[in-house]
């Protein structure tokens, strides 16, 4: 497994050990002991969760606040994404900076988000994406940022008129609106 630092504090792309015969591609996708020493500290995922997203469709940026933010480990199975992540947390050195990366089933990376950032992914295909989360996702502290703020300034590689968007997504505040 080979982990790469990302420009945001703490979230690390990881890409697993491939292999490879006649008979198909073995790797492993979670490996608790591994993922513990890459980020320095113990991590405990309690709930999975899966999406199934048409191409185009773009969903966040997502955070859950408070004592239900939630650390994240975050893949594709099948298809392609475009992922993107902005740190929330105020006493960090890249506090209101974003990172992406592409997923893929091809590129078979996985990366780890930690507490206090939120999180969003373009379909690039249609894809189905999964996420390990180490906190019980609670409705009440569900909030987001508008994907298009242009403080961010995140280029997704689409225009908008090919983007497929919830209501609450289009609606959701801006970065400076936050009261983190």
């Amino acid at each position: 497994m080979k982990v790469t630092k990302t420009n945001l504090e703490g979230c690390v792309v990881i890409e697993p050990t491939i292999y490879e015969d006649e008979r198909g591609v073995f790797f492993e996708a979670y490996k608790k002991e591994s993922l513990d020493e890459a980020i320095g500290y113990k991590v405990n995922f309690v709930q999975s969760n899966q999406s199934i997203s048409k191409k185009g469709t773009l969903r966040g940026l997502h955070f859950q606040e408070g004592k239900h933010a939630q650390a994240k480990l975050v893949s594709v199975v099948k298809g392609k994404v475009l992922d993107v992540v902005v740190d929330l947390r105020k006493d960090s050195i890249s506090y209101g900076k974003y990172f992406k990366i592409e997923l893929s089933e091809a590129n078979k990376k996985s990366l780890f988000i930690p507490k206090g950032m939120a999180h969003g992914f373009l379909a690039l295909k249609e894809t189905i994406f999964t996420y390990q989360c180490d906190n019980y996702y609670n409705k009440e502290a569900e909030r987001g940022i508008l994907y298009c703020d242009n403080k961010l300034n995140i280029d997704w590689n689409l225009p908008v008129s090919k983007m497929i968007l919830s209501l609450k997504d289009k609606g959701l505040p801006l970065f400076s609106e936050l009261d983190l």
